[in-house]
């Protein structure tokens, strides 16, 4: 099985699991039980996806100049600096450290 045939296998089951999701009563979507746990699912997603980024590579663990990059936007996002500003400082802290290491 090669790489495209798994793309569209995996293309056709987002496509059939969003149909199913149609056939979803809108009370069943609506229950504050459901719209919480959708909420959280998309923070945990997107926070696991933002730590195989931070960490991962194709050796097994590593840690180099995207953690303090991280942690910088993390600090600043704690002291609701604009968006962009954060991208900026971020990629400001990474770029310095991998052009003195």
């Amino acid at each position: 099985m090669t790489v495209w045939h798994i793309v569209l296998l995996a293309s056709i089951a987002v496509l059939a699991l969003k149909l199913v999701g149609f056939a979803v009563p809108a009370a069943w979507a609506e229950k504050p039980t459901a719209t919480r746990l959708a909420n959280l699912l998309t923070v945990a997603l997107l926070s696991a996806l933002v730590v195989v980024q931070t960490f991962g590579s194709s050796r097994g663990f590593e840690v180099d100049a995207r953690l303090p990059a991280v942690a910088v936007a993390a600090v600043l996002f704690a002291l609701r600096v604009p968006f962009i500003l954060v991208i900026i400082a971020a990629a400001l802290v990474a770029a310095t450290i991998r052009a003195f290491t």
